[in-house]
């Protein structure tokens, strides 16, 4: 990260203004110059949350202070006070987080291991054909995003953003998982900036983002509603939200499937990969092949994982999801593409922000 970026991040509990430690600093190589970045740090809140830094990228998610105890371990002195204190303070808190994150972290950090960035598309897509459909989902275009801030809630393997990046926009991308860590490596854009965070913790500054973009992210989580209202505040008045996720479909085999990974994605990860590498794989390879599509091996197989693997996974209608943006503020909302297995939708925040039970404003 870059000391400016400090200015975006607040912490996800707290919603504080953070302080940062620089521990050291590095020269990263973007493709028109290089630029000074803080590759290891700590980031502190007041009321006591800590936030490491680290390979230049801010861990975000609320149990950082958990996942990297070896990392604040050998940089911060009081890190066994620090860390006490917060399961004292917080423990309810973070053992709801650490149960709901744990298994969904493991299989995106599965799935996205798989990718090979130099032979494999992204669903199917080249990166032209990545941009398009982004453009095509949120109704935008180059010219429309050129100067706008733009916040990847949920990036997987970080190709869009560098992409978005190098059309003018400045882009904050954030995911989950460790897959957050080769997309920042494999970034040239100076104005893509990679987080590790939870869509249901935002760690960003509200009402900051001209255009809050979530594909195929709320289906994933343990109540995509909660998660989509999470993100309304950090869109501005008359900014615009855009969100794809899966619709229910009248088809046997595809219903039968559902039915298998109620049981098979309560299996070890590990055991999951083998399972489907020497069922499933052969025959969707075959099967696809004889349809023509041209995916490899590995495309395929991140395709299974994505489907079978994960904790949660939603399907919703058109119409549910249009409630959920007329209930939390939006017009000029509207479904922008839709396929065999889902579909976009976007809505423009109105410009007097809603007031939510507790007085504050989404």
């Amino acid at each position: 990260m870059k000391k400016e970026n400090l200015s975006i991040l607040r912490c996800p509990v707290t919603r504080e203004v953070l302080t940062l430690k620089v521990i050291e600093s590095a020269i990263v190589s973007y493709s028109n110059k290089d630029e000074k970045i803080i590759s290891q740090g700590i980031l502190t809140g007041k009321s006591g949350w800590i936030y490491p830094v680290i390979d230049g990228i801010p861990r975000m998610i609320v149990e950082a202070f958990l996942d990297y105890d070896v990392f604040f371990a050998k940089h911060l002195k009081d890190y066994s006070q620090k860390k006490m204190y917060l399961l004292q303070e917080y423990g309810d808190l973070v053992k709801y987080i650490v149960t709901k994150n744990k298994r969904t972290k493991e299989s995106f950090k599965q799935e996205w291991n798989l990718y090979n960035y130099e032979e494999d598309k992204t669903w199917d897509e080249a990166p032209e054909g990545m941009l398009k459909r982004f453009f095509i989902e949120t109704d935008e275009s180059v010219t429309s995003i050129k100067g706008k801030i733009i916040f990847d809630a949920g990036c997987g393997n970080g190709l869009l953003d560098s992409l978005i990046a190098n059309c003018g926009a400045t882009v904050v991308a954030m995911d989950f998982s460790e897959s957050i860590i080769p997309a920042f490596k494999r970034n040239k854009q100076e104005n893509a900036f990679f987080i590790q965070g939870d869509v249901q913790f935002p760690p960003v500054a509200f009402q900051y983002f001209d255009i809050v973009h979530c594909s195929g992210v709320l289906i994933h989580t343990n109540n995509p509603e909660l998660s989509f209202s999470k993100l309304v505040p950090c869109i501005k008045p008359i900014g615009k939200f855009s969100v794809w996720l899966y619709h229910p479909r009248e088809n046997l085999i595809h219903n039968t499937f559902n039915k298998v990974r109620r049981v098979t994605s309560k299996l070890p990860l590990k055991l999951q990969f083998y399972l489907y590498s020497l069922t499933l794989l052969p025959m969707s390879f075959i099967v696809k092949k004889l349809k023509g599509n041209k995916q490899n091996p590995r495309e395929m197989m991140i395709d299974l994982l994505d489907w079978l693997s994960p904790e949660f996974r939603w399907e919703l209608t058109h119409e549910e999801v249009t409630a959920w943006y007329m209930k939390y503020g939006f017009h000029s909302i509207k479904v922008t593409t839709t396929n065999l297995f889902g579909f976009n939708i976007i809505g423009v925040k109105d410009s007097q922000p809603l007031a939510n039970t507790t007085g504050r404003q989404l």
